[in-house]
């Protein structure tokens, strides 16, 4: 939830999930966590951050083809629905921000969590599995699903981000427009 702007304050002031607040004009694209006063690091991410800083983008393209969005806003699955499959599932843990009408931003939408971006990497991994999962059991080929389940049980989350944040190397210049 966000604090109304008071003339001569630095921007709004955007409530976090540990009861600290940090404003909105503090957070500028290159971030990807932000260092709170409460000692912990919270996850930053930004509409204009592509899907790919977190799956790859072979993924992304079977998701942006598979999944249909009701948005006219947002036509194509991309960041945005990504963290609002995270918000559902951790709706106390993450906040959001609509700075459409905030001048001094470069970003539409803004998500913080209670928790850092390796770990955000982890649950959003973990989310795309479970999607996929739920897709997969709608087919009408019981193996797939007997497959897929097979192959998600010897699948490391962890090491999977490790090695994917790796050979990114998730430079900051890569996600600014």
């Amino acid at each position: 939830m966000a604090t109304p702007r008071v003339p001569g304050d630095p921007g709004e002031q955007l409530d976090l999930p540990c009861g600290e607040s940090v404003a909105v004009t503090d957070l500028d694209l290159g971030m990807r966590e932000y260092d709170c006063d409460c000692g912990a690091t919270h996850a930053v991410v930004m509409d204009v951050h592509p899907p790919d800083r977190f799956l790859p983008e072979f993924l992304v393209g079977v998701l942006q083809e598979a999944i249909q969005t009701t948005s006219e806003e947002m036509p194509e699955f991309g960041t945005p629905h990504l963290l609002g499959i995270v918000l559902e599932e951790f709706p106390e843990q993450v906040v959001s921000y609509d700075a459409t009408e905030e001048p001094d931003v470069g970003f539409a939408l803004l998500w913080l969590t209670d928790f850092d971006s390796r770990t955000l990497h982890e649950r959003i991994v973990e989310l795309v599995i479970e999607l996929m999962e739920h897709a997969v059991s709608h087919a009408d080929d019981s193996s797939a699903l007997t497959e897929f389940e097979a192959k998600m049980h010897e699948f490391d989350v962890a090491a999977f981000v490790e090695q994917y944040r790796e050979e990114r190397d998730l430079e900051a210049e890569q996600f600014t427009p």
